[in-house]
């Protein structure tokens, strides 16, 4: 597996139930707050939609971060959507750069729900995790990572000058953070291990059990 230097390659893979991915408790009176973290193209989305059931959501950070910054985000998503579930409000937030760029709609989350998934590269961070119950670290091999943006992003000069640009920082900030030493759980995005993907998942050993909650 092709990965970025310093982060090391996960062990230990095993194939569980995709509903034993996390196994908290919903806190009394907020949603259950899970992150799920990766580079472009590991998965992340993927996985929420996967994970996502009928009292979920889920807040994609790019929405935070779009037309504001690749990483310096981390106030706004504390201040105007974690604090609020914290609280067990809903959660209807404008961010700046969309009032300012005339985006229409809000990220919105209704109150009352079992779990939030917050899911984007970045999220697990030192100055959030004391906001997160769980988290999830996607790995995956860079070069199918790749692949996959260039399918969904295409290779223009464009695309590649913003590559260049988004890496600048992501690398620093992933050797700072090493959001796989604090995920809860790591997922493989990519696997040559036999499972369904329909129901399982194949999980390597985090800082917390995975199973059926107790």
């Amino acid at each position: 597996m092709r990965l970025h230097p310093g982060e090391p390659e996960a062990s230990g893979w095993r194939v569980v139930k995709l509903s034993e991915v996390v196994r908290l408790r919903k806190p009394a009176g907020r949603p259950l707050l899970v992150a799920i973290d990766g580079r472009g193209g590991a998965g992340k989305s993927t996985l929420a939609a996967r994970l996502r059931g009928p009292k979920s959501a889920v807040v994609h950070t790019d929405d935070v971060a779009w037309n504001h910054a690749y990483f310096d985000w981390g106030g706004l998503l504390v201040e105007h959507v974690l604090k609020p579930l914290h609280r067990g409000e809903e959660v209807e937030f404008r961010p700046p750069a969309w009032v300012e760029h005339d985006r229409p709609g809000a990220i919105s989350v209704a109150a009352g729900l079992d779990v939030v998934w917050i899911e984007g590269t970045g999220i697990i961070r030192a100055e959030l995790v004391p906001w997160l119950d769980a988290s999830i670290w996607v790995q995956g091999d860079l070069d199918e990572q790749e692949r996959r943006l260039v399918a969904r992003d295409g290779d223009s000069a464009e695309q590649r000058r913003h590559v260049a640009a988004w890496l600048a920082e992501e690398l620093p900030f992933m050797l700072r953070e090493q959001p796989w030493r604090k995920a809860s759980v790591i997922v493989a995005g990519t696997t040559g291990l036999p499972h369904d993907p329909e129901s399982e998942i194949v999980i390597a050993p985090g800082r917390f059990p995975v199973g059926p909650a107790g």
